[in-house]
């Protein structure tokens, strides 16, 4: 289980670094309004787990990136709205970070980038001088990288959220999404990410891919 006093410092920690000097209301209720949201009943995969996965791969990968506390806050941001049944969560998700960091106390141009980087989670495609949006993508695309035991429960919890939708039909969705980050020339841009992760990461989804065609 995720320890909600800890994510609730870390984003305590990040948002009044993102604000810098200038004053802002307590942070605490707008983490616990995103710790809400990740822990709707909808989700099985899009958990308070995967966010504080995230934020622990961006820990890793934090000297590869411009600005970390805005990749952070991009974290927390980029599943806020998650329904599995509509395919505008991302763009939705940007919206509430549009609306809640200015009044957080968050600068414009700051905002502007949480939000970008929460759109370019669409795609897991970021530019070559993008670093920021190459530290959000390697690190929600970390799960790929992970055992195979970790894999397969990864999965599963996406299985799961989708349990609306028949067994065909998924099988050839799910075998679409994985063609497409096979696709990528590289699925991790930064140099740990490359390094580290894209071998057992490529090896994970060819191995998916495979089962999903028997």
């Amino acid at each position: 289980m995720a320890d909600l006093d800890a994510l609730r410092t870390r984003f305590t920690r990040t948002l009044e670094a993102a604000r810098g000097p200038a004053a802002g209301p307590d942070p605490v209720p707008y983490a616990d309004n995103l710790l809400t949201r990740w822990q709707e009943p909808q989700r099985r995969y899009h958990t308070v787990e995967h966010l504080t996965a995230v934020l622990d791969h961006i820990d890793v990968l934090e000297e590869h990136a411009r600005d970390p506390d805005v990749v952070r806050l991009a974290a927390w941001f980029h599943d806020a709205v998650y329904l599995p049944d509509r395919s505008e969560n991302e763009e939705r998700s940007a919206r509430l970070a549009e609306r809640a960091l200015p009044e957080a106390g968050v600068p414009t141009a700051k905002t502007a980038e949480v939000a970008r980087l929460v759109r370019l989670t669409v795609t897991h495609d970021p530019a070559d001088d993008d670093p920021d949006g190459q530290v959000l993508c390697d690190a929600d695309l970390a799960v790929l990288a992970s055992p195979p035991s970790a894999y397969a429960a990864y999965t599963a919890a996406v299985r799961e959220e989708y349990h609306f939708v028949p067994s065909d039909a998924f099988r050839t969705g799910r075998a679409a999404i994985l063609r497409q980050l096979l696709y990528l020339p590289r699925l991790f841009r930064t140099p740990h990410g490359a390094a580290k992760w894209e071998a057992t990461a490529r090896y994970n989804l060819s191995a998916e891919l495979e089962m999903l065609s028997l």
